[in-house]
């Protein structure tokens, strides 16, 4: 049997990457809103036009297709900000401001984006921990080289100031999804700047 042959002009390996696509792009939807907890197969499914059969083909079940969500937007994150700090001014206080900038901006961009990352993910439990630590860690490796430019940086643990300082964010973001009174992105910006120095340079 050829499993290179074409159906509908495209090839089984396309067919498949189609559908998966179809499905993260469903499951964007979905999991932000009712959100991850309350979407069933079938419901990812419907919204993608696939079969459950079919889904089974492209992902072992909801949790490894948040996976594959949760992992897709962290590595659009980190991109976004591995290029604003290129392209920051020279001073450090330019830096700063620029990967935080690039980081909220990009996160608040689309709703679903930053509910997915910061909300739903949790709401997971455990299934998603190892996925979540990874992202932790090379948004901590990010700030740990960063760090590195701080003259007066205080003799702790660099990791994990690091930690203390996503957590932050990660809190000033779950903020503006969640509350009633939702902060400006200035004002979100302001802050998280703020926490960066005052935890790495307090001088």
């Amino acid at each position: 049997m050829n499993v290179n042959r074409s159906y509908r002009g495209m090839t089984a390996e396309q067919r498949l990457a189609d559908r998966r696509e179809r499905l993260m792009t469903a499951a964007y939807t979905l999991y932000a809103k009712p959100g991850f907890m309350s979407t069933t197969i079938e419901r990812l499914c419907s919204e993608a036009r696939i079969s459950n059969r079919a889904f089974y083909e492209c992902f072992g079940g909801r949790e490894e297709l948040l996976q594959a969500l949760h992992e897709r937007c962290v590595e659009e994150s980190l991109a976004v900000v591995a290029k604003a700090l290129q392209e920051a001014p020279s001073t450090l206080g330019g830096r700063v401001k620029a990967g935080i900038r690039a980081y909220i901006e990009f996160a608040t961009a689309d709703w679903r984006r930053a509910r997915i990352m910061h909300v739903e993910v949790r709401r997971s439990g455990d299934v998603l921990t190892l996925s979540r630590q990874r992202a932790v860690e090379a948004f901590a490796r990010l700030i740990q080289d960063a760090a590195e430019d701080f003259p007066k940086a205080p003799a702790l643990n660099r990791r994990l100031l690091a930690l203390g300082v996503i957590g932050a964010l990660q809190e000033l973001l779950i903020e503006w999804l969640l509350s009633d009174d939702q902060p400006d992105i200035e004002e979100l910006v302001a802050v998280a700047v703020h926490i960066f120095t005052r935890s790495l340079d307090p001088g």
